[in-house]
């Protein structure tokens, strides 16, 4: 299970687990990000996090449970994925996007102990992710693997190219509010549309 699985983090874990011969099932915004983790990424699965049918929606698509939960969300998401992990489940935390433009601490009861008393029943393993951890034990393995797989069509990617610095925050902005699809990249340089350069 891989959520914000549309973006460039998110499709590469669905990717490489499925060249590793996992089944792969994604959790992304709307119906065309779904379609395109199945149709372009090779997912198993999507589940659209903004469906009303949401947590009936994971069930289905996760009919014996979650091994492995590779977490970029956090808030609502995360609450209805936990439910689903199974005995020894393994969950690497990448990202929190939904709590990153919190100011205050959110509504109602403190949900950690709850959580807390998952991890220990289910003896699950939580793990920060954060990829500069493993490039002097990984990076050179990681850059063959992934550009023969790359080369051979089993993992693709998109680009989402804004043009100019000066759209740089708004592009960021669309980038936590889930409306950017792939890499978000800023291109710089001269206006191409300059008759006097």
């Amino acid at each position: 299970m891989v959520a914000a699985a549309a973006g460039p983090v998110g499709s590469a874990v669905g990717q490489i687990a499925k060249v590793k011969g996992a089944r792969a099932v994604g959790i992304a915004g709307g119906p065309e990000k779904c379609q395109l983790l199945t149709e372009t990424y090779g997912f198993d699965a999507a589940v659209d996090h903004r469906s009303p049918t949401f947590v009936d929606d994971l069930a289905a698509a996760t009919p014996d449970g979650i091994d492995v939960y590779f977490e970029n969300v956090g808030g609502p998401v995360t609450e209805a994925v936990v439910k689903r992990l199974n005995l020894y489940a393994r969950m690497p935390v990448c990202g929190l996007v939904a709590g990153y433009n919190a100011t205050e601490r959110p509504d109602g009861p403190d949900q950690l102990p709850g959580f807390m008393r998952r991890v220990l029943t289910l003896s699950l393993t939580v793990r920060g992710f954060i990829q500069s951890e493993f490039v002097p034990t990984h990076y050179e393995a990681f850059q063959q693997d992934m550009s023969a797989w790359i080369r051979d069509g089993k993992v693709r990617y998109l680009e989402d190219i804004v043009d100019g610095l000066e759209h740089a925050p708004e592009a960021f902005r669309g980038l936590l509010t889930g409306r950017s699809i792939g890499k978000l990249l800023v291109r710089v340089g001269e206006d191409p549309t300059r008759k006097d350069l």
